[in-house]
């Protein structure tokens, strides 16, 4: 299965009133796993580039809420897709080895990352050649990684 194909917008519903906004996100719910981490990037300039790895295991949506940033996601194969977040109550998700670089970021960006897993450095893929590899083998260990 193409991992760009797993990729997909997700809208949340606002269940705010006259008083103000309200988005809830609940995990297994509105997003596609259990959340197990939640952190999120702020004070960056709009040339910053975060990101640049793939994940093993780690799944993620991504929630701008608030102000504006890019999301450029490869698969490995020559193929890449740019999304704008640009609405609190809308986010993507993005499957475990999938490469991705967020930037553009607005000045008053709240860029917000759900995760299913909890911080492991080892399961991060940060070369670009590395991944590359990875998602090229023709073996059965790529099988077991995707």
């Amino acid at each position: 299965m193409n991992v760009l194909s797993m990729v997909r917008t997700l809208e949340f519903i606002d269940k705010g009133d006259d008083r103000g906004h309200l988005i809830v996100v609940e995990g297994k719910k509105d997003i596609p796993f259990d959340i197990k981490r939640i952190f999120y990037i702020f004070g960056s300039d709009s040339d910053v580039i975060r990101g640049q790895h793939a994940n093993r295991e780690s799944e993620f949506v991504l929630i701008n809420v608030s102000g504006k940033s890019k999301v450029r996601i490869k698969d490995g194969k020559g193929n890449e897709i740019i999304y704008a977040l640009n609405r609190p109550h809308t986010g993507i998700y993005l499957p475990k080895m999938i490469w991705k670089e967020m930037y553009d970021f607005s000045e008053d960006s709240v860029l917000l990352c759900l995760t299913n897993t909890e911080y492991n450095p080892q399961e991060y893929i940060r070369d670009y050649s590395e991944y590359l590899s990875i998602i090229n083998m023709n073996n059965k260990e790529c099988s077991a990684i995707l």
